[in-house]
């Protein structure tokens, strides 16, 4: 049964309903419309409204909440088709000159899943099952990402969310970084950008944690899986946590996610800056959850508007979140739909002669000098040998 939301605005002080809404009047999954921006958004011309006209980044923010809800009413049954039937390169257009044959398609789009300890990326990987499984798949299976004695996550995991074997992509669950080693996360995250990454891989424990580190074991069976380049990377933050950071002004979780968000090894592997999502805002006030999203906008030198997904963590249990959100669920097919998007455009050309050639003659002269080298250092030893030799005499 297709998903609606029913236009409402602020009463006021009225009760709250027995169906979740919240005390101002205002359903849960329509937290912005309790703002001011909202009455002048919906041409309610109040002394609040008047005075919100000239905060206009929280006006965008409002408007890019309603055309969810609104597209949520309309439009979720058919993005998550779109998901569903989605195939390698099917939102492809032409760049450059080159034909679809002659572009680098992979059989299956990778989307690696980046961020903090405890922002919710599990928890978020668990929502798109409970999502996208209301379309006749398997609608909840939890998150199995093995942890350390800590309870933090120690390799990665590949998630097929559609639980189809003619899946078009696939998610991968990460490990959180740690705020204090933030370096040699990024520098793991370099290596899984360059290199690609694989189901069950182990990923380095942290210096300050008592995880289990890697063994010859766990490298051999994450070896038997197949190696993904990734396509498109998806930032995940909890916006409650850094509504802290800057109520203390103690910056350290915003200056890290920062550096995650635009570190480099990101924007050359895929042409593109990561997707963003928020979490945990359902633990904030309206005016705390709007005025911490544009802040973190601003900060990172991003719109608040365009590519930037607030979706509250609150499947934990396997309950269908379109059930009693469809907002959200729409939010969550959309960023997808959106990363699938920045994937599909981001492929380079396949390697051609000259690419061929260019390396055979790379691998020639690496073998020419492995020679040499292991000639000079054979003639060394005999010349240090003769010396010896000489000197006995």
């Amino acid at each position: 049964m297709r998903s609606t939301v029913t236009p409402q605005r602020s009463t006021g002080g009225r009760d709250a309903d027995v169906d979740g809404d919240s005390e101002t009047g205002v359903p849960c999954s329509c937290w912005w419309r309790s703002l001011p921006e909202f009455e002048d958004f919906a041409g309610v011309g109040t002394p609040r409204a008047t005075a919100a006209r000239t905060s206009t980044a929280r006006m965008r923010v409002v408007r890019e909440m309603e055309r969810l809800a609104s597209a949520a009413a309309y439009s979720l049954d058919d993005l998550r088709h779109r998901l569903l039937t989605y195939r390698a390169g099917d939102l492809w257009f032409p760049a450059g000159g080159l034909g679809k044959q002659d572009t680098d398609i992979p059989p299956v789009i990778t989307l690696l899943f980046l961020g903090f300890a405890g922002v919710g990326k599990s928890s978020l990987v668990n929502l798109m099952y409970s999502v996208l499984g209301r379309s006749g798949f398997i609608p909840f299976a939890h998150t199995t990402n093995p942890a350390g004695s800590d309870g933090k996550t120690t390799c990665l995991e590949e998630h097929n969310v559609l639980r189809s074997m003619k899946n078009g992509f696939c998610v991968f669950d990460s490990p959180g970084f740690d705020y204090s080693h933030i370096s040699a996360g990024l520098d793991e995250l370099t290596e899984w950008m360059e290199v690609g990454v694989r189901h069950r891989q182990v990923c380095k424990p942290s210096a300050d944690t008592s995880s289990t580190p890697s063994t010859s074991s766990s490298t051999v069976v994450a070896n038997r899986f197949a190696r993904r380049r990734v396509n498109c990377a998806v930032v995940i933050a909890s916006l409650s946590e850094l509504h802290r950071s800057l109520l203390t002004s103690h910056l350290l979780p915003l200056d890290a996610t920062r550096q995650l968000f635009r570190h480099h090894s990101i924007r050359e592997t895929c042409n593109d800056g990561p997707i963003l999502i928020l979490t945990h805002g359902d633990e904030l006030t309206p005016d705390e959850r709007i005025d911490t999203r544009v802040a973190i906008c601003e900060y990172l030198g991003i719109t608040e508007t365009t590519g930037i997904y607030d979706v509250p963590c609150a499947n934990e249990y396997g309950v269908h979140i379109d059930d009693f959100d469809p907002v959200t669920a729409y939010a969550v097919a959309e960023a997808v739909y959106r990363a699938l998007v920045v994937a599909d455009r981001c492929h380079p050309p396949k390697p051609g002669l000259k690419d061929w050639l260019l390396v055979l003659i790379s691998w020639l002269m690496f073998a020419l000098s492995s020679f040499f080298a292991f000639l000079s250092c054979c003639c060394s030893k005999l010349a240090k040998m003769n010396r010896d030799y000489q000197k006995m005499r």
